[in-house]
């Protein structure tokens, strides 16, 4: 069963006003610059913000959802293609900070009205954290929750899975919005 958050209609339509500026996409078009992309996968990336930036410069967009595994995306790559992502570095614990108190945030959206949120960490299992996204809609009282589990990977095992389904690791960077906390992998498919 989908997660709300991306099958309810009325979270879709407010997601990208509620996740704030995207100020990490200008990073990851100078990526597909410097790489020489002529045609992206885009893979579970939110409402394809990213998507509609690369079409307007005339690059091949393809959008998934993230349901496939890194042999899947293998597949999917031409040889020599790359596979470029970010993942939060688990070493940050950022899960301490998701409550309400922390993450709180109230927005006006035109034509929905006003909208609050916020994030509730409800268990940690190991690498699996598991949290709650509250929706307060103040147009009509309706509260909607998002449940969700997030696997935090380590490094190391994001390095190996990569070797093993066959990529190159390239290189790994730190998420030019989020610098200490999120970073950016670059592998690419042998060819």
């Amino acid at each position: 069963m989908p997660d709300p958050l991306f099958a309810a209609p009325r979270l879709a339509e407010i997601y990208d006003v509620l996740e704030g500026e995207r100020d990490d996409l200008d990073h990851y078009l100078a990526v597909a610059a410097e790489l020489g992309a002529r045609s992206v996968l885009d893979v579970g990336c939110g409402t394809g913000t990213f998507a509609c930036l690369l079409a307007d410069r005339g690059i091949e967009v393809v959008g998934v959802e993230w349901t496939a595994t890194l042999r899947g995306i293998y597949a999917a790559l031409r040889p020599g293609g790359h596979l470029v992502f970010e993942v939060r570095d688990p070493a940050r614990k950022a899960w301490l900070g998701w409550n309400r108190e922390a993450t709180y945030v109230s927005r006006e959206i035109p034509g929905v009205g006003g909208v609050e949120t916020w994030y509730d960490a409800t268990k940690v299992n190991g690498e699996y954290v598991s949290y709650r996204r509250t929706y307060v809609f103040a147009v009509d009282g309706t509260t909607l929750t998002s449940d969700s589990t997030r696997r935090f990977r380590s490094r190391t095992e994001i390095d190996g899975s990569l070797r093993s389904g066959g990529y190159t690791l390239v290189n790994v960077r730190d998420a030019p919005d989020r610098p200490g906390r999120e970073l950016v992998f670059i592998a690419r498919k042998m060819a």
